[in-house]
């Protein structure tokens, strides 16, 4: 609103004519000076530029709206929006519904930790038809690593929905709804994702899926600024996709380990230096998410899967409507599946660790925690 042009704000004739020809266009320009400042340049009476300026704030400045207001906007947005079930109870109830639209949905973990698994599962319920659950579209799944199995995604069908998929003909309908391209390096990826808006409307697209990003940034520029600056580019790019399209967007990353200087410098994380230095001679294996800070604020919503003593947890460690949560889990032929749909709530930086196996336990499900 800020770059609201003034000649568009039913102004006087006459006085949005004063303001272009000093060339002060828009409601950031006239609102950037003070009053007698505009009297000055603009060489008008005091109740001239109060009266205009009180017309360019009303126009620019958003209501004051009450949290109910919000509330209700939010739940219709909601509504019109939808969610995209993953059939993991415990999951989608957190998620008031499944894989929220619009947004991006990140997953985080070790390799071999069931990131993919997740993935296939989600496109194949994305094709599936709205009678069985699905979102009755197509999926675009850019495969960065060549991870994608046909095979596997129909054995998770066969098993999920066996009625469905025993019908003649019925996999390979499934199958053939889920574009799969694979980039072999990150200007192919770029190239691609410029093409998607149109994409996504014209095959009725309703999931897009990543896997991995971090693998295509990391590959050819490894750490630093420039690394950075092209995250940011691509950050935005699929943020806007998100909201434009208003379907899923579910992208993997991956880890890294941490130093030593990342383990002590965010004291949000509630202890001391002192205390982040012993701790992290303690498991010098820790990991955390490839992409970095950046990219964590432009996921609304994170699950960290989490491998501890043999047990598999997924953590929902960022959303803005689920206290932080974590669901053990199992991979099974069916795909992933919770052992726990009622989840265990966790406080403090322990929600987005991630360790390798054979450190000690920090979540046990019968309710206690061990340092």
């Amino acid at each position: 609103m800020a770059n609201k042009l003034i000649n568009q704000m039913g102004l006087p004739k006459s006085i949005a004519n004063v303001f272009a020809a000093r060339n002060i266009t828009t409601a950031k320009e006239a609102l950037s000076l003070t009053e007698f400042e505009l009297m000055e340049v603009l060489d008008m009476s005091l109740a001239d530029v109060t009266s205009a300026i009180a017309r360019i704030s009303e126009i620019t400045c958003p209501p004051y709206q009450t949290a109910l207001t919000l509330m209700e906007q939010r739940v219709q947005k909601e509504h019109m929006g939808g969610h995209l079930p993953t059939r993991l109870k415990g999951l989608d109830n957190a998620l008031c519904g499944g894989i929220p639209f619009g947004v991006l949905t990140e997953l985080v973990g070790p390799a071999g930790i069931g990131k993919t698994q997740l993935c296939l599962k989600l496109a194949l319920l994305a094709s599936l038809p709205t009678a069985y659950g699905g979102l009755g579209g197509r999926v675009i799944y850019i495969d960065v690593e060549s991870k994608f199995s046909s095979k596997r995604m129909i054995e998770m069908g066969s098993k999920s929905f066996p009625d469905m998929f025993h019908t003649k003909g019925m996999a390979q309908e499934m199958a053939g709804r889920i574009l799969v391209l694979q980039p072999a390096s990150l200007s192919e990826f770029t190239e691609s994702l410029q093409q998607l808006k149109i994409s996504i409307l014209q095959n009725q697209v309703k999931l897009l899926i990543i896997d991995s990003m971090a693998a295509l940034i990391s590959g050819e520029y490894g750490q630093g600024s420039a690394r950075q600056h092209l995250l940011g580019w691509h950050i935005s790019f699929i943020k806007s996709l998100a909201e434009f399209s208003r379907i899923p967007v579910v992208v993997t990353n991956q880890v890294r380990s941490q130093t030593r200087d990342e383990a002590c410098q965010y004291s949000f994380q509630g202890q001391s230096r002192e205390k982040a230095v012993e701790d992290h001679t303690g498991y010098d294996s820790h990991l955390v998410a490839a992409l970095g800070i950046h990219w964590a604020h432009a996921v609304t919503i994170r699950l960290v899967l989490d491998s501890k003593s043999g047990k598999r947890f997924i953590k929902l460690a960022k959303s803005p409507i689920s206290p932080p949560l974590a669901f053990p889990y199992n991979i099974t032929s069916s795909g992933i599946t919770l052992l726990n749909d009622d989840g265990i709530e966790l406080t403090g930086p322990e929600i987005n660790s991630i360790h390798c196996q054979g450190h000690s336990d920090i979540i046990n499900f019968d309710g206690e925690r061990f340092q």
